[in-house]
């Protein structure tokens, strides 16, 4: 029979394994101060309970002082131990060496026998004390902990303080004042915690139960729920591995591990421990699992046949099954969306997945739609940087996707697509620098036989065929560009300037009023829509226009039927009522005089009150500074005293 430790310091007085069994079943009837009392073990906890050693059994037997025998300790098969530094086999004798023989043998020395010690705390004078009971007032405490020493099945190490349990603020308990750190409080602590959803506050009472007992496995599994619901799974993914290897056989490890592979997409690794249990998986989980598996079929089948549409819905029912954290969905997704002409939604999608430190290694040997899982994140990301134009960033995607999987033929074809683009958008730029527009032209042509979805090179082919003065085929390779990205600014501009060629001013004002949205302080942009406009009305009217003047100084209105005829206009009109003796005026009129030069395209008209009263009676003007802002000669909106920042909402709000 083993030795462990030296409990018993190095006395040799003879010791009976009777005499243990008797003064342990005296101490064992406060059942509800036990490491593994059923009011710890029974939590109402999502999380596990400490998982303390199970009931020892000593059974005794009569025998002589000279050989004596002793019953073994029995344990349940499911049990854990709080061993945190226990060691299997002998641990180092301090003593002098002494033989032992096994069950039912004689020993050559008097020794304490070792394995019919309970768990439980050890004192220096041999007794066992109860949780809660023991007095603390020693001169050397002997606490339970990670330490060298095996005593009995607990490990005790002596005399070092593990710190009183400390509330979130950093006070101690009630429990925890004037007495060691318990780890059992610690997890009771950390439970009440988890349950409210307070993962943070949680955490930090596993982790304290964690550095008491390292080598535990429910410590170390209650430190992985709370690393998951704070999203840290990675942390998590450790934990649990820690937890599975200290207990091959812990079902909860197994169990929490398939969760978090679940959330990543990993279907095969949450399979295999969901299976590992050694029990009957729960049924919920098994059909959890086989409803991802289904969805994920249905995204390798859809995609496939180029149903783009049903493609991300299935991504999204795979997302709504529980796989809320998976780097190769959010690419399946982004890769969707991309083909369904929502640029910006995929490149956000994408950007969003890349966050995920999460899933890279465990990633690596799967393999999603017949490539390996992280060469296909690469491999959408180059498709989505070729089609913002981000040539560059695109080389270096499909350069990693090819290295991670070489051998995949879509791989192997996506990497000659984008380095052909790439050549031939390089050439038909060095030949539009030199206006060469023909050339250039036709190499972007060439490298929209690789890419034909590429917004850029139709963009490009366009600027070639305006400055050949081509412009319907500029029109059409516009409408191509805005087709695959709506909101492609330069495609935009084009068109516009290529309908004006055209002389087709409504189309032009119509483009010029979103660039005018999106660009509000361009005033290039703003002059192109003012002369638009301008001439939209002349064509309407049937009338020449040979000098429309751009921009300008605020304009007089000395009459009421001058200022209805000007506001009767098409457009926006911005009216400012004021006196020059006025303070607050003095203030307002440089403010609507920057205003007026930074939105060229608004027509602003000033009235003098003290000279102009008519004006001011028939408006309804009584205080002064006044603005009021007219649209196609209708009042929409009318501020009194305003500030500079309410003016320009109003002014982009109405007139952008």
């Amino acid at each position: 029979m083993s030795r462990s430790g030296d409990a018993w310091g190095k006395s040799t007085k003879p010791f009976s394994a009777e005499s243990v069994s008797e003064r342990f079943d005296s101490m064992l009837s406060f059942e509800g101060n036990k490491p593994d009392a059923k009011e710890f073990t029974e939590l109402a906890s999502p999380v596990s309970p400490l998982r303390i050693s199970g009931t020892v059994t000593a059974a005794t037997s009569s025998s002589s002082s000279s050989s004596g025998s002793s019953g073994k300790p029995t344990h349940n098969a499911g049990d854990r131990k709080w061993d945190s530094g226990r060691e299997r086999g002998q641990s180092k004798e301090h003593s002098s060496p002494r033989s032992f023989s096994g069950v039912g043998g004689s020993s050559s020395a008097s020794s304490p026998v070792a394995n019919v010690l309970p768990a439980g705390n050890i004192c220096p004078s041999g007794k066992v004390g109860k949780m809660g009971l023991m007095s603390r007032s020693t001169a050397r405490n002997d606490v339970l902990g990670s330490g060298t020493g095996n005593y009995g099945h607990g490990s005790i190490l002596r005399g070092s303080p593990l710190g009183s349990v400390k509330t979130p603020s950093g006070g101690e308990t009630e429990s925890g004042r004037g007495k060691r750190a318990d780890p059992e409080e610690a997890t009771k602590a950390g439970n009440e915690h988890y349950k409210k959803g307070q993962f943070a506050e949680a955490l930090k009472f596993y982790d304290r139960a964690v550095e008491m007992c390292p080598n535990n496995a429910a410590c170390r599994n209650n430190r992985a729920a709370a690393l998951s619901g704070l999203g840290r799974l990675e942390e998590a993914v450790k934990e649990c591995k820690v937890a599975i290897q200290l207990d091959p056989a812990y079902g909860k490890a197994h169990h929490r591990l398939s969760g978090i592979y679940l959330r990543l997409g990993q279907v095969d690794y949450a399979r295999r421990h969901l299976l590992l249990v050694g029990r009957q998986p729960d049924h919920t989980e098994v059909l959890k699992l086989q409803t991802v598996e289904r969805h994920l079929g249905r995204c390798a089948e859809v995609r496939r046949l180029g149903d783009w549409k049903s493609a991300l819905r299935e991504a999204d029912s795979v997302t709504a099954a529980g796989v809320n954290r998976s780097l190769f969905i959010n690419a399946l997704r982004a890769e969707a969306l991309l083909r369904l002409h929502h640029l910006v939604e995929a490149d956000s999608t994408l950007s969003n997945a890349f966050k995920y430190e999460i899933g890279w290694s465990l990633s690596f040997h799967s393999k999603f739609l017949g490539m390996l899982s992280n060469s296909y994140i690469y491999f959408v990301r180059a498709q989505v940087e070729m089609a913002l134009g981000r040539f560059e960033n695109a080389v270096a995607s499909v350069e990693k996707a090819r290295q991670l999987d070489p051998r995949n033929v879509e791989v192997s074809v996506m990497w000659n697509n984008v380095n052909s683009v790439v050549r031939a958008r390089s050439q038909g730029n060095e030949f539009f620098n030199s206006a060469k527009f023909a050339d250039a032209s036709i190499a972007y042509s060439e490298g929209l036989k690789y890419d034909p979805s590429n917004p850029v090179l139709y963009c490009n082919r366009a600027a070639c065929h305006f400055k050949l003065g081509h412009w319907e085929k500029s029109l059409e390779d516009c409408n191509e560009a805005l087709r695959i990205q709506p909101r492609y600014v330069k495609a935009l501009l084009r068109r516009a300037a290529s309908y004006a060629k055209l002389e087709r001013w409504m189309e032009a004002v119509r483009d010029y009023e979103i660039l005018r949205r999106e660009l509000p302080t361009d005033t290039v942009v703003a002059e192109a829509f003012f002369h638009a406009e301008e001439l939209l009305k002349a064509a309407s009217l049937g009338e020449e226009v040979s000098d429309i003047k751009f921009g300008g100084d605020v304009e007089m209105m000395t009459g009421q039927k001058q200022l209805q005829e000007t506001i009767a206009l098409t457009g926006i009109s911005v009216v400012y009522f004021f006196s020059a003796s006025n303070h607050h005026c003095a203030q307002t009129t440089p403010i609507v005089e920057s205003l007026c030069a930074r939105y060229p395209s608004l027509n602003f008209m000033k009235v003098e009150v003290t000279e102009s009263p008519a004006i001011a009676k028939a408006e309804n003007v009584r205080i002064v500074p006044t603005v009021k802002i007219y649209k196609n000669g209708v009042k929409v909106k009318e501020m009194i005293c305003p500030s500079q920042q309410v003016l320009e909402f109003s002014l982009r709000h109405y007139g952008i």
